[in-house]
């Protein structure tokens, strides 16, 4: 068996959540999981995202679809974000060559 592997069932008894709520996560295409032999797992790559999701739907209430959503949106803010960073150095390379460029 390979240790980069969890059994769902181990895993919600021990975290005290539904192994349906697992399946809703890979049914939304938030998480993967394993289907070996009959016996289903998740990956422990993954372990930080699903407790993020757990709280989210456990703690502050938001359904999967919500999840979804949020989970999208901060993707694209972390996208952008990097973005506007490779933009400033990019402006900053530019600046240092001229200094008729103004200051941000």
């Amino acid at each position: 068996m390979q240790t980069d592997l969890i059994i769902i069932d181990d895993y919600c008894q021990k975290c005290n959540i539904e192994p349906s709520f697992i399946f809703l996560l890979e049914e939304d295409g938030l998480i993967n999981i394993k289907h070996i032999d009959g016996e289903h797992y998740i990956l422990t790559s993954e372990l930080q995202e699903i407790e993020r999701f757990s709280r989210w739907y456990y703690d502050l209430s938001i359904n999967v679809e919500g999840i979804s959503v949020i989970h999208n949106l901060l993707k694209r803010i972390h996208s952008m974000e990097a973005e506007i960073r490779h933009l400033k150095q990019h402006i900053n390379f530019f600046q240092q060559g001229n200094n008729n460029y103004p200051e941000y």
